[in-house]
This record gives structure tokens, C-alpha cells and sequence, in this order.
């Protein structure tokens, strides 16, 4: 339940930001009269991030289970390379992201309303497909359809309030370390969905090594037990993975989280040092 509390709270503060940020500039610069377009494109993009994960989850259900396990495991697969891909470029832009969105709007102000609709759609829309994906499958590795969609919940639910407090001026946090921190819970999340979706093509018949257990500890975190529950609603956390699963996780956690915090956290360059000064003679 935290691992989807946390996605649906980084990627809705995303968009809340860029939403307040969209209307902000609209209400300080006197163009009240396109907030309609904005609104529309916004309401656009939560309706389809809503009808992506109802599509994925009826059309899953009226396949084989070989099919399922293809299709679910995929699907994490492309859902750890899209979440992985917005914790680094969020990461990057998060200082820049109202300029960048000032100068978006600007344009599309100046070619009419069908480029506001769009404008907003795409800047939340992104969000909110990754979203549905990434909780999808989480769903579909935990077993259990409240707990994940009940975290989501509670994390879209908070960013708004807090996307709220962002445009009343009434909360101001660092952005940069906020998205440093929760981009790196998030990588061990996707760590975790990226085994899973690894176990699901080795059952679907995709993948070998099925029969080859790393370890199992069962006997000492049953899965049946809270927390084992816990582990696996918060990390997908298997007591019996595969040999393959092992590997795939080690070589996406470790190399990820060195990277994301080598490139963005111990590149710093050192202060200049200042010339000697010669004594007078």
C-alpha cells in the first residue's frame, strides 16, 4: 500500500504543480478567460487515465492465463522503464519546471484554444497514464485489488491538497530534494515490479528458469503473514524468487541508484580556488 501511496503522491504532485503553475501564470498575467480551455484539457487527461487502466484491466481478465502473464509481465517491464525515466527527468527539470511550462503556455496562447487543450492534456496526461499503468500492475503482482488502488487513492488525494496549498503560497518545500528522495524510494519500488514482471513471462513460458529457486525463506516470512504482506505490498518482496529474478533485480537496483545519485548528488563541483596573492615588495 506505501509503494502506491508514494506513486500516486510523486506522480499527482507532479501534475498538481503543473496545474497550479498553468493557472497561476493565466491569473497573474489577467488572462482569466483561458482557464476554461486548461480545465478541459486537464478533466480530458483524467478521464482517459481512468479509461487506459479500466481497458487494462477488463481486457486482462478475458485472456488465458499463459496470456496474462505475458501481457502482465510486459507491461511492468515498459511500466519500471517509464516510471525510471520520470524519477531522472524530474529530478533534472524540477528547478526549471515553471520556466519551462511559462514559455510552453506563452506559445500556445499565442496559437488559440485547441493549443491550450492540448497543452494541458499532455502535461498531465503523461501522469496520469504512467500512473494507471504502474498501479495496474502493481495490482496484478500483489493479488489484492483495495490496498493498491486504496494507496493510489490516498496519494492522488494528498497531492491535491498539497497542490492546493502550493498555489494558496501557504506550503513551500525543495522540490529538488523532495523528488531526490521519492525518486529513490521509488527506484527500489521498481526494483521490486521489475522482478515480478520477470516471474510473470518466466510463467507465461517467455522466459526460463522457473524451477530455478535463488533461495527460499518462507518458513521464516511466510507470505501469508502481515509482514510479509507488508513486504510485498510495499517492495513486491518474494521469499522464493527465481535464480533470474535475483539477477534482473541486482543489475537494475544497484546500477540505477548509483547513477541517479553519483549524476545528481555527489557530482558537485569544487569552489574555485582563488590565485595567491603576491606580497608587495
Amino acid at each position: 500500500m506505501f509503494g502506491n501511496y508514494l506513486i500516486g503522491l510523486r506522480e499527482g504532485l507532479e501534475a498538481s504543480l503543473v496545474v497550479c503553475i498553468l493557472i497561476a501564470y493565466l491569473v497573474k498575467t489577467g488572462r482569466r478567460d483561458k482557464l476554461p480551455p486548461v480545465w478541459i484539457g486537464v478533466g480530458s487527461a483524467v478521464a482517459l487515465s481512468m479509461a487506459f487502466g479500466a481497458l487494462l484491466q477488463f481486457g486482462s481478465s478475458q485472456l488465458t492465463f499463459e496470456a496474462q502473464e505475458a501481457l502482465g509481465g510486459t507491461l511492468s517491464i515498459i511500466s519500471v522503464g517509464l516510471v525510471t525515466w520520470m524519477v531522472f527527468w524530474m529530478r533534472r527539470t524540477a528547478r526549471h519546471l515553471k520556466t519551462e511550462l511559462h514559455g510552453k503556455l506563452d506559445a500556445a496562447i499565442a496559437m488559440g484554444t485547441t493549443a491550450l487543450v492540448v497543452t494541458s492534456f499532455l502535461a498531465v496526461g503523461r501522469e496520469g497514464l504512467e500512473t494507471s499503468l504502474f498501479i495496474w500492475t502493481a495490482v496484478q503482482a500483489t493479488g489484492d485489488g483495495w490496498n493498491p488502488l486504496m494507496g493510489a487513492a490516498l496519494g492522488l488525494l494528498t497531492s491535491v491538497v498539497l497542490g492546493w496549498l502550493f498555489y494558496r503560497g501557504a506550503l513551500k518545500i525543495n522540490l529538488a530534494k523532495f523528488f531526490t528522495w521519492t525518486g529513490a524510494m521509488l527506484v527500489v519500488v521498481a526494483a521490486g515490479v521489475l522482478a515480478y514482471g520477470v516471474h510473470d513471462l518466466q510463467e507465461a513460458g517467455w522466459l526460463p528458469g522457473l524451477q530455478s529457486v535463488a533461495f527460499d525463506i518462507s518458513s521464516t516470512i511466510p507470505k501469508d503473514s502481515w509482514y510479509g504482506t507488508l513486504l510485498k505490498g510495499v517492495f513486491n518482496f518474494q521469499p522464493d524468487p527465481t535464480v533470474l529474478q535475483l539477477v534482473v533485480w541486482l543489475l537494475y537496483l544497484v546500477p540505477t541508484l548509483a547513477v541517479f545519485f553519483n549524476l545528481f548528488g555527489g557530482g558537485r563541483a569544487k569552489p574555485a580556488q582563488r590565485p595567491a596573492v603576491k606580497p608587495a615588495a
